[in-house]
């Protein structure tokens, strides 16, 4: 396993409801500035913003009765690309230098079918040479390379968590953040079942219980991936401040994090 490890070392994934507008952008961005202006080494994941797979899931399908299944990846892998492009450029707006990069370019490999990737690998070059320039990495996430052919691959729906676990597991980052439309993890979903009841903090073992009941806020196999490498977690709303992020710690999370998000 590849380390690039200090312990300030924090990966941040953004799901789509995050991103789904420019002001939600301009948020993340705050947010990221204000963790970057603590000391905090980070590495980004973005989901596509809300909407977008599934209004190119039916262009596809308007378009062509069957696409390919390389076809489709490649159209679907676009979404989290222009997630990407988006953050940094609001990133770098804030005087923050930041690059987006897709799965590929950071180094990611998978292995499996088109539409259903399995990450095996990750060549760090690309994310370890972005840090060392002073720059913040925006990585694309549902998509790799195939380590045989170099042909884009997705991972399958949701599986941008799984990106950003994947990459906090190789490079021994001190935390991971899910930051996404719901304030933590719950007992159900609490979209479906208001009275669903919220976790203030959870073991590995514990939240893989929860998720495969069905609280979907977190991707199964992430889960299960943080587990295996005792990745610890934050999960919490977009909305939240970075002050008092609160939602829900799994494994540990360990870190302050006093201070301001402006918009």
């Amino acid at each position: 396993m590849s380390s690039l490890r200090g312990s300030s070392l924090l990966v941040v994934k953004f799901g789509g409801t995050s991103l789904a507008t420019p002001e939600r952008v301009r948020r993340a961005a705050a947010r990221l500035a204000a963790l970057r202006a603590r000391g905090r080494a980070l590495v980004v994941v973005v989901s596509a913003a809300a909407g977008t797979t599934d209004r190119i899931l039916d262009w596809l399908s308007e378009l062509s009765d069957g696409p390919t299944d390389r076809e489709a990846d490649r159209a679907l892998a676009t979404g989290e690309a222009l997630s990407g492009a988006f953050l940094a450029s609001a990133l770098n707006s804030r005087g923050i230098p930041a690059r987006s990069l897709s799965g590929a370019e950071a180094g990611l490999r998978a292995r499996g079918p088109f539409g259903a990737g399995e990450l095996c690998r990750l060549d760090p070059s690309a994310i370890r040479l972005t840090l060392e320039a002073g720059v913040l990495p925006v990585v694309a996430g549902f998509q790799a390379a195939l380590a045989d052919s170099g042909e884009t691959v997705t991972l399958g729906r949701g599986a941008s968590d799984l990106t950003a676990v994947f990459l906090a597991a190789h490079l021994s980052a001190a935390e991971c953040h899910i930051v996404t439309d719901v304030d933590g993890v719950y007992s159900d979903d609490p979209r479906r079942q208001p009275a669903a009841e919220r976790y203030s903090s959870l073991s590995h073992e514990n939240l893989c219980e929860v998720v495969h009941r069905g609280a979907r806020v977190v991707h199964t196999t992430a889960a299960e991936l943080a587990r295996d490498h005792r990745v610890p977690l934050r999960i919490y709303h977009h909305h939240a401040p970075a002050d008092r992020p609160g939602g829900t710690t799994v494994g540990h999370a360990g870190f302050d994090l006093d201070l301001p998000v402006s918009a």
